[in-house]
């Protein structure tokens, strides 16, 4: 595709997004934030030896990595609502394809010029001209490429130190592989690809219908004014080409020469449009200069087209079942999210019961239990908890290495700063005390000094 350049509303909005995203992008992993001494200050941070993600004032563990799976549903149902608005809204402005290709075709019109010069310089024999502007715009496009890689991999390093890194040509066999990977594939998508990933590549067309309905907005086209068309002869008057039956389209092309898809929305409604509105931008310009009323081309949805067309007042209505459902659905998992952050425990046990051997008969008639207490503390502080027993009367409790039994009481074990700590934990019981061969029960970890109690269900064993 050759598409060119144009001037207008929705291309200075896709221009400003562009210039946004890419900033939030590049500048994300240079951000400090301070959590205190012993913590990464970047402040988005996926720290993998470490086995943290960090957002700002949010700090996730692996054992909890529902908050992504939340955040991943929230991504997919604001999809939803945006499409169920504005069509394919996404895909013509914030889609990373969409993005680096606007800034890829960019570089290549500085270098090479506009759509007829980039054909012609295709067209035209290798000289030294074109191979040197080939080899420029390329250089570019791998410049920007290697950028993309290299501030993807920041977001997993602290990226003042990995920086400094690469310039001492320091850095890791394995940074170097994830930013040559990540090049790679931004060049060959974002400079190769390009549409192909869109029309052929990319899931989302082919079930975005669903998620439409007739006041959808999406960019339409005003066949009951534009037909039938007809190039516009300057001796020809606007009476006589009604007159003839022609339209106010004067088929100049200039709708489909600057689709980044190649998409003629005179047509209808079509797969490979991706909804950037750089089409209403040019018939727009084209009906300032032929003197004729603009949006022909334009967003709409289809019963405002409908309404137009029959000479009534159209009515664009947002507020309809499916929005509602879809903001309904936002509202309430984006508040099991919120509640879930602000409520998120600082502290969490695991507990594993030994299966082999389910329990032991010790010498005096007693049954053993073994079980792995797994603590996670995650506050930057040592701490000292107490465990203890519940719903098991007459179970003493041991931990393997401390001091001292508890029976019916609690034992002290310890966990470090940020990290999990295991302790060997072994419950003991006088058999005439069990009335059967699995006893429900719970263990009890209680903070010190401030009370904070998690509790873990678990069952004891015996003949």
């Amino acid at each position: 595709m050759y598409p060119k350049s144009v001037a207008g509303t929705f291309r200075r909005l896709k221009w400003l997004t562009l210039i946004l995203l890419l900033g939030l992008y590049y500048v994300t992993p240079w951000i400090r934030w301070d959590r205190g001494p012993n913590a990464p200050d970047q402040a988005v941070l996926v720290d993998m030896p470490g086995r943290r993600l960090y957002f700002f004032f949010i700090e996730l563990w692996p054992q909890q990595v529902y908050y992504l799976t939340g955040a991943l549903i929230l991504g997919a149902i604001g999809l939803f609502l945006a499409t169920a608005l504005a069509g394919r809204v996404w895909c013509g402005y914030a889609c990373p394809q969409t993005v680096w290709s606007d800034l890829f075709l960019w570089v290549e019109r500085r270098i090479e010029g506009d759509r007829g010069d980039r054909i012609r310089l295709d067209n035209a024999p290798w000289s030294p001209a074109k191979l040197g502007k080939k080899a420029a715009k390329h250089a570019a496009w791998l410049l920007i490429a290697l950028l993309t890689g290299g501030a993807w991999v920041f977001y997993f390093n602290d990226a003042p130190t990995l920086a400094l890194e690469m310039l001492r040509f320091e850095a890791s066999s394995s940074v170097l592989l994830f930013i040559g990977l990540f090049t790679a594939t931004t060049y060959l998508l974002a400079g190769h690809a390009r549409e192909q990933v869109c029309i052929y590549m990319c899931p989302w067309p082919r079930f975005q219908a669903a998620m439409q309905d007739e006041e959808s907005l999406t960019v339409t086209y005003e066949d009951w004014r534009g037909e039938a068309r007809g190039h516009l002869k300057r001796s020809q008057s606007w009476e006589e080409r009604k007159a003839k039956g022609l339209g106010d389209c004067i088929d100049c092309g200039a709708c489909v020469h600057v689709c980044p898809t190649g998409v003629d929305i005179r047509n209808g409604p079509q797969l490979a449009c991706i909804g950037c509105g750089l089409c209403v931008d040019a018939c727009n310009d084209v009906m300032a200069r032929i003197g004729r009323p603009g949006d022909l081309v334009r967003f709409d949805s289809l019963n405002a087209q409908i309404a137009r067309a029959n000479g009534a007042k159209p009515a664009f209505k947002p507020v309809r079942p499916r929005t509602i459902i879809y903001t309904l659905l936002l509202t309430v998992v984006g508040g099991m999210m919120a509640a879930g952050l602000v409520l998120k425990p600082k502290v969490d046990v695991n507990i594993l019961r030994d299966r082999a051997p389910l329990f032991v008969t010790l010498s005096n008639g007693d049954i053993q239990n073994a079980y792995t207490v797994k603590v996670l503390n995650m506050t930057r502080a040592a701490q000292t908890y107490r465990l203890s027993l519940t719903g098991l009367p007459g179970a003493v409790l041991s931990v393997a290495g401390g001091e001292g039994e508890a029976a019916d009481g609690a034992v002290p074990v310890q966990a470090d700063p940020d990290s999990v700590a295991t302790h060997r934990v072994l419950v003991r019981v006088p058999k005439e005390a069990l009335r059967q061969p699995s006893t429900p029960m719970a263990f009890v970890i209680t903070r010190q000094p401030d009370g904070l109690t998690v509790q873990h269900e678990s069952v004891f064993l015996a003949p």
